[in-house]
């Protein structure tokens, strides 16, 4: 059967954030079925759990931001939030001790590794998708993101443009669920040398060095071993869309198109599909899987 997952066994990851240069622990726990993605900030005695859901994002600032109802926040949560997608975890709490995950070598790679190291266990109760019935698209100015229906796949085509001339216009399109998704998941964040010190007038990237982020200088990487991927620029924005749109709750299944996409876009995205029932439908599996695709002739039943 095809079902939910969640971890063997508790993982303790530390590190700094990215944006705060704060220290943090990070505790990911093993989770009952139908529970979820759960945050919780240990360093708080009450009022402490963010659900990870795209009305629950209060920023898109350079990164994904969420919080509750009482103003506890956790950011930067978007590289985790894709290992568990490519990975298939469904339910876990993740216990924090301060405001931002931690960014590790600024990318999904150490998080994955994490996971397969303590193994993945598979829980027994069948797993919940959500299909889009019909395409719905959102821009802001030149940038937008569309989605539309797939008949089993999610697949994303994703385009950045940028002046500098090294990054310049990259594409790039795979299919989640059937691909060796390695290279979108070791591609790491980025910015150009010229930013720098903007962003940490603004207060953010106060923990950025070159070991976990992309450093751009005119048409040179300042990385010693320069880039993983030929096309680790817009790989990177891959991996933020994908684990942006596990902010739905649910494995998706869909075509996205995004030009010049990032975290504001893609919540709206899913904001929008949500606005209206017509737009998705949600399934529940329940025949054995077939194939490699996620639901290559399985039977779906509707439990919207």
């Amino acid at each position: 059967m095809l079902n939910q997952k969640t971890i063997q066994s508790p993982i303790n990851i530390t590190g700094i954030g990215l944006h705060s240069g704060k220290q943090v622990s990070l505790k990911i726990l093993p989770s009952e079925p139908n529970t979820g993605i759960l945050f919780k900030r240990v360093d708080l005695k009450e009022n402490n759990i963010i659900i990870p859901n795209a009305y629950n994002v209060s920023s898109t600032n350079l990164c994904t931001t969420i919080s509750n109802g009482y103003g506890v926040k956790v950011s930067t949560i978007e590289h985790l939030m894709a290992a568990l997608f490519v990975l298939g975890i469904d339910n876990l709490i993740i216990e924090i001790d301060n405001l931002e995950v931690p960014i590790l070598d600024g990318s999904s790679k150490e998080f994955v590794k994490e996971i397969k190291t303590v193994g993945i266990k598979d829980q027994k109760i069948p797993l919940k998708i959500i299909s889009i019935n019909k395409k719905i698209t959102y821009s802001e100015g030149k940038k937008f993101i569309s989605i539309e229906p797939s008949n089993t796949n999610l697949l994303i085509d994703f385009e950045i443009k940028y002046e500098n001339s090294l990054i310049g216009v990259q594409r790039n399109q795979i299919d989640v669920y059937n691909s060796d998704l390695s290279e979108i998941l070791e591609s790491r964040t980025f910015c150009l040398f010229e930013d720098v010190e903007k962003l940490k007038k603004m207060g953010l990237a106060l923990g950025g060095s070159l070991d976990n982020a992309i450093v751009v200088k005119n048409n040179n990487v300042l990385n010693k071993n320069g880039l993983r991927n030929e096309k680790e620029f817009v790989n990177h924005k891959i991996l933020d869309c994908i684990g942006d749109l596990y902010l739905s709750g649910y494995k998706v299944i869909g075509k996205i198109k995004c030009s010049q996409g990032g975290h504001s876009l893609t919540n709206n995205l899913l904001r929008k599909v949500y606005s209206n029932k017509e737009n998705f439908s949600l399934h529940q599996i329940n025949e054995k899987i077939l194939s490699n695709t996620l639901i290559n002739k399985v039977l779906l039943r509707s439990i919207a």
